[in-house]
């Protein structure tokens, strides 16, 4: 039997959270609370109920009607309410406002403004807890709407697969905004999809609060003993709309009244004065939840604003990752040039290999996840052997679910261990674009500086083999938008090991694009370790007359097109941006003051591709220098023709590169 004292606690908690949402809604519409609230009025059994069943060092993750969870994962109210203000004494430092609240150091692993954002992340870490081996186990919270998203089956999929120590708990409130269920369902109760996903399915009275706690309880004892993830459904309401503008026109004033018949908070009252509990006790209760949702509001009127160069802090890890490696005794160079020990010759693919497993070895916290990575190391052979070295724990086979891995690298990179996610092919990585970009990338920033997110995510893409549009594109402008995310493109062996070995090391989530076209190229790379630090560009070609811009395998055709002019007495200079964020455009610009002209190239599509980014900072930074416009040459404004003949010409040649810088010297 619980002691009173808890019972008591798990009454504060829930009018806590209610004193609160009514206080926000009264702020909001005040406009002292700015943005927009999605408020828990209604459903506190739930929160309460979870966060008491489960121990204060596992973790929740939570939805964008969040604040009821981080109320009853511990959270203080005066840092709820300086968040929701703006201010710099909130959890997030004011940059997550009511969507995005976080307290790592409680466990609560985020809200999220993305419905079913959070499901992916609650698997990662959940196998974080399993690989770990720490008992932890994850309580993921979210609405009846997102158990239609794509995150939803990947997720639960995938936590069923590697029997993760996950509680999916969904709060049917009975609508999805304004969409009532039996529009959205195909089936009476949602957790009749729990058997598909090997893992049981329990319906609990989400307005009673002991019923929740009692759920959960139990799904946590299967958890920790090893036996996978369990989906609640807890029947509960919202007694307000879907966000603060929402009439609520859908629904009857009959049925709202009828379930606040059933208010969570009152029958628990009710239940706590027939068990020993005083009307005194209560009032209590009442009176320092009344005085402490007044010194919140008190603290965060009071509160100043976060300082503007707050504005662009917290969006990357800024330590001197070079200066840190070095006193960690590891090699660190910038480029072939400055190694001066022994070398032998091995392909890019090999390269890889080799830096995954040199990091497999040195950090037991690395590992790597993908389809079909084990057995054949995934689509190009990158990680063959891996698996058989390593073993599933480290080398893990993943269901062709693009948004489960890249979701799962997140909440695992977030709880403590490094993953390396691939997806197989770069046009993929729409599948999971709302975890690499909204999730991984916004994540350190949202949270106020207060996470690490160290991912790689590995895919491959450029054209060359006539695999058509839906295998062949160069998507990496896409990421260039992205602040948060880091993302490398090497060309040569040397660098593709490099690179690779840094981007596990760092500490921000990296995009790591490699190309079909060069995994058989060969190259000088050294038997020792050695790292190159990201944002560092290379000269790959030193020369006079011109400037070319090129990296992954256009690189290597700006290479043949210098050997072409070398021939007829022109010397270009030869730059490999190396990793396109973040950019070292010093290296660039120096080399233009000394040539007066550039050409930039590149394989992804010429309109909004690298190349007008990298120009436009050639232009700002040394437009006085150039003698003439600057170049830009990237493949036709098509999807990618399948046609072998069309391909090839659809994209730079060293020949057109070439025609390019005699043109321009032209001029």
């Amino acid at each position: 039997m619980e002691s009173k004292d808890k019972f008591l606690n798990m009454y504060r908690d829930m009018v806590r959270i209610r004193r609160f949402e009514e206080t926000v809604s009264d702020l909001f519409s005040q406009d002292r609370i700015r943005g927009t609230t999605h408020l828990y009025i209604g459903e506190e059994a739930v929160a309460v109920g979870a966060c008491n069943a489960i121990n204060p060092d596992d973790y929740i993750t939570s939805t964008h009607r969040g604040h009821g969870h981080c109320i009853a994962k511990g959270a203080t109210l005066d840092k709820m309410m300086a968040e929701l203000f703006g201010k710099i004494t909130g959890y997030c430092k004011g940059k997550g406002g009511s969507l995005h609240i976080a307290d790592l150091n409680a466990g609560n692993l985020g809200a999220n403004g993305i419905v079913g954002g959070g499901i992916p992340i609650a698997v990662g870490s959940g196998l974080t807890a399993k690989y770990k081996n720490t008992g932890k186990v994850t309580v993921c919270f979210f609405g009846d709407g997102a158990a239609n998203t794509g995150a939803f089956h990947e997720a639960l999929n995938l936590a069923g697969v590697w029997k993760l120590p996950v509680i999916f708990v969904c709060e049917n409130n009975l609508y999805a905004m304004s969409v009532p269920v039996k529009e959205a369902f195909p089936i009476q109760d949602i957790v009749e999809r729990a058997p598909a996903y090997g893992m049981p399915g329990v319906i609990v009275d989400g307005m009673d609060v002991l019923a929740v706690k009692e759920a959960v309880e139990e799904a946590a004892k299967r958890a920790r003993r090893g036996d996978g993830p369990t989906l609640i459904e807890c029947k509960t309401y919202r007694y307000l709309g879907h966000s603060k503008s929402d009439p609520r026109a859908y629904r009857t004033k009959e049925e709202e009244s009828q379930w606040k018949e059933r208010d969570p908070i009152k029958r628990y009252k009710q239940w706590l004065l027939g068990n020993g509990v005083t009307e005194e006790e209560i009032k209590k209760i009442d009176e320092e939840v009344e005085k402490e949702i007044e010194e919140a509001v008190d603290f965060a009127e009071k509160s100043p604003y976060p300082p503007l160069e707050e504005i662009t802090k917290d969006v990357y890890v800024e330590e001197d990752f070079a200066e840190l490696e070095r006193k960690k005794g590891t090699k660190v160079v910038n480029g072939i040039d400055e190694w001066d020990g022994e070398m032998r010759t091995i392909t890019y693919r090999e390269a890889l290999n080799e830096a995954l497993r040199e990091e497999l070895k040195r950090d037991e916290n690395v590992v790597l996840m993908g389809e079909d990575i084990a057995l054949y190391g995934g689509a190009y052979g990158v990680t063959r052997g891996l698996w058989q070295e390593f073993g599933g724990e480290r080398v893990r086979n993943t269901p062709i679910s693009e948004a489960a891995i890249v979701g799962c690298c997140v909440g695992s990179s977030i709880t403590g261990l490094r993953p390396v996610g691939e997806i197989m092919y770069i046009d993929f990585i729409g599948l999971c674009m709302d975890q690499l970009v909204n999730q991984g990338a916004k994540i350190r920033y949202m949270f106020g500086g207060k996470a690490r997110v160290p991912m790689v995510i590995r895919t491959e893409g450029g054209c060359g083999r006539s695999s058509g549009a839906h295998h062949a594109q160069s998507l990496e402008s896409w990421f260039l938008h992205t602040p948060g995310l880091k993302v490398v493109m090497p060309a040569t062996p040397f660098d593709a090991k490099g690179l690779l070995k840094a981007a596990i090391r760092e500490d921000n989530p990296v995009l790591f694009i490699e190309h079909k076209m060069i995994y058989n190229s060969q190259g000088p790379v050294p038997p020792e370790e050695y790292i190159i630090p990201l944002g560092v560009a290379d000269v790959k070609r030193a020369g006079k007359d011109v400037t070319i811009i090129a990296y992954s395998r256009m690189l290597l055709f700006a290479l043949q097109a210098a050997e072409m002019l070398s021939q007829e007495g022109i010397e270009a200079e030869v730059i490999d941006p190396r990793t396109l964020v973040p950019l070292d455009i010093d290296t660039i610009t120096e080399s233009v003051r000394k040539t007066n002209r550039v050409v930039i190239v590149h394989e992804g599509c010429k309109t909004g591709g690298a190349g007008a980014e990298i120009g436009m900072k050639i232009q700002e930074e040394v437009f006085d220098y150039l003698d003439a416009p600057i170049v830009r040459l990237g493949a036709a404004d098509a999807p990618v023709p399948c046609s072998r003949y069309l391909e090839d010409n659809s994209i730079p040649r060293p020949e057109t590169i070439a025609e390019a810088v005699r043109n321009l010297l032209r001029r």
